[in-house]
C-alpha cells in the first residue's frame, strides 16, 4: 500500500479489477467525494479481469445482456479519447459455430432479437463459414452467425485507465489491502475492517468476483457465486494466421480461438470442472483441450507454446451478474457474477452502480433482472449463449 489509509470514506469498494475500478471512476465522475477501493492483490486486475480471453461481444440470447453489449462497447470505443488511454480495441468479429440443430433453432431466435436490437448479426451457411475461415476444420458445422462489431480489447488497458481517472478525480484506490470484515449495526452498514485499519463508511459495494460469497458473508448475506477453472493457452507466431482472424467459437463444445499477436490465444470449457479457487492449470485438461484444438485448427501442429494459465469464472445460477443493492442489509452493494463475460460489461456496470448509488436507482439500463431479490422468489431466466 503506496497511500495512507483512510479512517471514513462515502463508499468502499472491495475489488480491484475491471468492476471495481469502472464503478470506482463513475462514482467519482458522478461528484461522490470519497470514494475509497481496496484490493488485495499487488496489482489492480490481475484475477478473473487479468486471466480473461479480452473478447467483447453482442451476440446474447437475452435483451438485458445486448442491451449491456451495446452500451459498453460505445464505451470502449471513446474510452481512447475521453480516459487518455489506449486500449488495443480490435473490431474482428466474433464467429459462433453450430454442430446440433438444437443450437441451431436457438440461435435463430437469438439473431431475431439481436437485429430487433439493431445488432446486424450475419447468418452464415456451412460453405459461408468455409470462405471466411478456411484454415478452420469445419466438420459437423451445420451454420454459424458473425457480428463484425464483435471483438477483442486489452482489459488490463482499461483497468488501467479507470484507475488513472479515477485518482484524477480524487478517488483513493489502493493494493495490498484485505478486507477482514464487515462492521453493522442492526441492519445497517458502518465499516470495513482492513488489514491496515477500519474505514468508517455507510456504503461498501462487493466488487470482488468469484471471492464476492466470501464478502457476503462478512456482511451476513449469502450470494449464489461458485467459482470455476477455465483455462488459456497461448502458442508462438504462425505467420499462415491472417490479421483479420476472427474470434471463433465451437459452441457446443465450448472450444474457441482468436489471434493474440503474432500466434493463437485458445480455451476450451471443461464441462466436468468441480467449484474451487483452482489456479493451477490442469495438465490433463489441457492435453484434451490441445488436441481438440488442433483438430479444429490443424495449423496449431506448427506452434508452439508461449504461456498458459488459468482463471476462474464466478457463476451464477442462471449465468447472469447479480448488480445492485442487496435489500436484507443497508449500503451493502454486488456487482459480480458475470459467468465469463464480465470484463466486455465492466464499463457499463460500473456506470449502472453509480447511479444505483447516487441516484437511487440505475437508469441508464434498467438492472431488475439483475437484482439479488430474483434469487430470494427462484425469478430465474438463463443467458443462453454461455462459453
Amino acid at each position: 500500500m503506496n497511500q495512507e489509509l483512510p479512517r471514513t470514506a462515502d463508499v468502499v469498494i472491495i475489488g480491484g479489477g475491471v468492476m471495481g475500478t469502472s464503478t470506482a471512476y463513475h462514482l467519482a465522475r458522478k461528484g461522490v467525494r470519497r470514494v475509497v477501493l481496496i484490493e488485495k492483490e499487488p496489482f489492480f486486475g490481475v484475477m478473473s479481469t487479468g486471466r480473461c480471453a479480452g473478447g467483447i461481444r453482442h451476440q446474447f440470447s437475452t435483451e438485458i445482456n445486448i442491451r449491456f453489449s451495446l452500451e459498453s462497447i460505445r464505451m470502449l470505443e471513446r474510452f481512447p479519447e475521453e480516459m487518455d488511454q489506449d486500449i488495443d480495441l480490435r473490431f474482428v468479429g466474433y464467429l459462433f459455430l453450430l454442430t446440433h440443430e438444437e443450437d441451431v433453432a436457438a440461435f435463430r431466435q437469438n439473431v431475431a432479437l439481436q437485429h430487433r436490437l439493431g445488432v446486424m448479426t450475419r447468418w452464415l451457411t456451412p460453405e459461408a463459414i468455409q470462405q471466411l475461415i478456411p484454415q478452420v476444420n469445419l466438420e459437423g458445422v451445420r451454420a454459424g452467425t458473425f457480428y463484425e462489431r464483435d471483438g477483442l480489447c486489452d482489459p488490463s488497458s482499461v483497468v488501467q485507465g479507470y484507475v488513472k481517472n479515477a485518482r484524477r478525480l480524487g478517488a483513493q484506490l489502493l493494493t495490498g489491502v484485505t478486507a477482514t470484515g464487515i462492521r453493522k449495526q442492526g441492519n445497517r452498514i458502518v465499516a470495513v475492517e482492513t488489514s491496515h485499519g477500519t474505514i468508517a463508511t455507510p456504503v461498501v459495494v462487493n466488487a470482488c468476483g468469484a471471492w464476492s460469497p466470501h464478502i457476503g458473508r462478512m456482511a451476513g448475506v449469502d450470494i449464489p457465486i461458485q467459482p470455476l477453472r477455465r483455462q488459456i493457452v497461448v502458442t508462438t507466431p504462425l505467420p499462415d494466421i491472417p490479421p483479420d482472424f476472427p474470434f471463433i467459437i465451437f459452441f457446443r463444445e465450448a472450444l474457441y480461438f482468436h489471434r493474440e499477436g503474432e500466434g493463437i490465444l485458445t480455451g476450451k470449457s471443461n464441462p466436468n470442472e468441480t467449484p474451487g479457487y483452482k489456479l493451477e492449470v490442469d495438465p490433463e485438461w489441457e492435453l484434451i483441450h490441445m488436441e481438440e484444438a488442433m483438430y479444429r485448427l490443424p495449423l496449431l501442429e506448427k506452434a508452439g507454446l508461449l504461456s498458459h494459465w488459468a482463471g476462474l469464472y464466478e457463476v451464477t445460477p442462471d449465468a447472469h451478474p447479480i448488480m445492485g443493492r442487496v435489500p436484507t442489509v443497508e449500503g451493502f452493494y454486488v456487482v459480480a457474477g458475470f459467468s465469463g463475460h464480465g470484463f466486455m460489461h465492466g464499463p457499463i456496470a460500473g456506470l449502472l452502480m453509480a447511479e444505483e448509488i447516487v441516484d437511487g436507482r440505475a437508469h441508464t439500463i434498467d438492472i431488475s433482472p439483475f437484482r439479488y431479490d430474483r434469487f430470494l422468489v427462484g425469478d430465474l431466466k438463463p443467458e443462453y449463449n454461455v462459453v
